[in-house]
């Protein structure tokens, strides 16, 4: 993705986090930036703007905890490819 995707994602986050500009590996929920809650919305606004979809396997906090993981997630989904092998974390 290019960096201004990175940067569309790092806005949408801040305007659900006081504002606050989360650097690009910032645990997003880890630290309390944003809520649990905030996951909804956010694979929502994904899904809109990215036109991809998340389904049952993508619903995976590692996929959405940082700007970064985010925007691995969405070229994946472009892709078509699935998670990284390995990678296992909480559902959303």
């Amino acid at each position: 993705m290019t960096e201004d995707a990175r940067e569309q994602i790092r806005r949408f986050v801040a305007e659900h986090a006081n504002g606050v500009l989360a650097d690009d590996d910032e645990e997003l929920f880890g630290t309390g930036l944003v809520n649990s809650l905030f996951a909804v919305q956010l694979i929502m606004w994904i899904e809109r703007r990215f036109g991809v979809h998340a389904d049952g396997a993508d619903l995976d906090f590692a996929n959405f905890a940082t700007i970064a993981a985010i925007d691995s997630f969405v070229r994946r989904k472009r892709e078509g490819t699935t998670s990284p092998a390995g990678e296992t974390g909480g559902r959303v």
